[in-house]
């Protein structure tokens, strides 16, 4: 259950949303805002006071007044005129995410639309009637009008909906569960299209993944320090409290964790490398900056949750109207750009360990991992799919928001692209978890060649995980399934747990 009562939401707060269907409870406290919002606002529009989006037109057309008999034919064709999306609908993780975003932002008491409004969205998330609403169309401007109009769509009965594993029309779902079309009054369409709601979802859920990405590559790379021999002393926290950076110094407080105990390390202290490559001895430096832009970002994101933007706004008590920019998502498509190269990073420092590995140690572990070098080739395509993808994420790395394409003869002449942003951001992090997951796969290999020398019990945790899934062997083979199997470990988060079963991680 999921109760708004007026409280500040976390990320948190969305994680079981966006993998089931939950609950939605609104407090009465809330309703009688919202009516009280509404009735006010009522009063205002029968004083004959010009209201953008409600006795005029829209965008470009915001100088031609509508008269009073048209008003509610105005909101409808709002919903059908700028529902232009393409390109596959959002997973249904994102869609509930954006209801959820949209209940709350006019739960605020500034919209001036009808409670209705509120419990149509409210029961469609307690159905788990989902509108289906195309990726693509966005430009993150009078926020995002083209996937909202389409979540529009189906509070009103038209357009389709994903119900029960079936795709259907909006309309024929309301009737099977026995609820009314939404007949939109003035102002209630251009509440539930403008808005950053799609964009922040696609934030939401990538936050979400990329928490779980940065302690996993914590993980990895501590298993792929091990393996390689290189000094766990470089990361012990006493160093590492020289810089005032928070992130990094969790990151290498969680290396110096999970390595302690292990035979490996041991065997080699008094060796004669004075320093590791930057991909090992930086570990803490690189992932600690990612932790860092994270928090950053996830700052962001929740105060976005949590504030209203809507256009234009009305106080109650003051009978006011007040046209801003609230809509507009660049704060949302810079926090995203700024994630996904926090995210390049994280994979492109795990792609340079893989590469090292390939390297093995002479004297003791083969190039290429490979049982018989030059009749075999090992593990060698398994890092050039990870070179492939890093350098996916180079390219996607660049940021949306710093592009702007003018819409609406120039009225819109800045926008933000959040929601592209957001798109590109996920396919970043989907990439890093692959990455990341063939470093887990050629590390865990590599510790396996240091028998019967012991790795520690944390870095065993890991290694006995993954071999529960991938035999091991010498002998060439075909690879991507081994990969597969690495990847679903750390995107699941399952890589985690089986070091946390160990270890404390930061």
């Amino acid at each position: 259950m999921i109760r708004i009562k007026g409280q500040r939401f976390s990320i948190d707060d969305f994680k079981l949303l966006l993998n089931q269907s939950q609950r939605i409870q609104v407090s009465v406290d809330i309703r009688d805002k919202i009516m009280h919002c509404h009735k006010e606002f009522q009063e205002m529009l029968k004083s004959g006071k010009m209201i953008y989006g409600v006795n005029t037109g829209f965008g470009a057309l915001s100088q031609e007044k509508i008269d009073e008999r048209d008003q509610n034919q105005l909101q409808l064709n709002l919903v059908r005129s700028h529902a232009a999306g393409m390109g596959d609908p959002f997973d249904y993780g994102v869609t509930r995410t954006i209801l959820l975003l949209k209940l709350i932002n006019l739960s605020f008491g500034y919209s001036g639309v009808r409670w209705e409004v509120v419990r149509q969205l409210r029961d469609f998330l307690n159905e788990d009637i989902l509108p289906v609403i195309p990726s693509k169309g966005s430009v993150g401007a009078s926020g995002d009008l083209i996937p909202l109009s389409h979540m529009a769509l189906a509070l009103i009965g038209e357009g389709e909906v994903h119900f029960s594993d079936r795709i259907l029309p909006s309309m024929v779902v309301l009737r099977e569960v026995g609820l009314e079309p939404l007949v939109l009054q003035p102002k209630e369409a251009l509440s539930l299209i403008n808005g950053t709601q799609a964009s922040t979802a696609l934030g939401i859920l990538a936050l979400i993944r990329m928490e779980r990405v940065l302690k996993a590559a914590d993980c990895v790379g501590a298993m792929s320090v091990e393996a390689t021999l290189s000094s766990r002393e470089t990361f012990h926290p006493t160093i590492h409290r020289l810089k005032k950076h928070r992130g990094q110094f969790q990151s290498a407080t969680n290396v110096w964790r999970i390595l302690q105990g292990s035979e490996i390390v041991a065997s080699h202290s008094d060796c004669e490398i004075v320093q590791d490559p930057y991909s090992f001895r930086c570990i803490p430096h690189v992932h600690g900056a990612s932790r860092e832009l994270y928090f950053c970002a996830k700052r962001i994101i929740e105060n976005e949750i949590n504030s209203v933007s809507d256009n234009p706004i009305f106080f109650p008590r003051k009978r006011q109207i007040a046209t801003s920019g609230h809509f507009h998502a660049e704060i949302v498509g810079q926090a995203m750009d700024v994630l996904s190269i926090a995210a390049a990073e994280v994979g492109a420092i795990s792609e340079r360990r893989i590469f090292r590995i390939m390297e093995g140690i002479e004297g003791k572990i083969p190039r290429f991992l490979a049982g018989d070098p030059g009749l075999e080739s090992g593990f060698m395509m398994a890092q050039v799919t990870a070179a492939s993808l890093a350098s996916e994420n180079k390219t996607q790395a660049f940021p949306a928001s710093v592009d702007s394409i003018p819409t609406q003869s120039n009225q819109e002449d800045f926008v933000s692209m959040a929601l592209w942003a957001g798109r590109k951001l996920l396919r970043i992090v989907e990439n890093v978890i692959r990455i990341l997951g063939i470093e887990l796969l050629v590390a865990t290999h590599m510790i396996d060649l240091h028998r019967p020398l012991r790795p520690s019990p944390a870095t065993q945790a890991m290694r006995l995980l993954v071999r529960r899934h991938v035999r091991f062997s010498r002998e060439d083979r075909v690879l991507s399934p081994e990969i597969d199997k690495a990847v679903d470990l750390v995107g699941t988060g399952k890589i985690i747990s089986s070091v946390e079963s160990k270890v404390r991680l930061e």
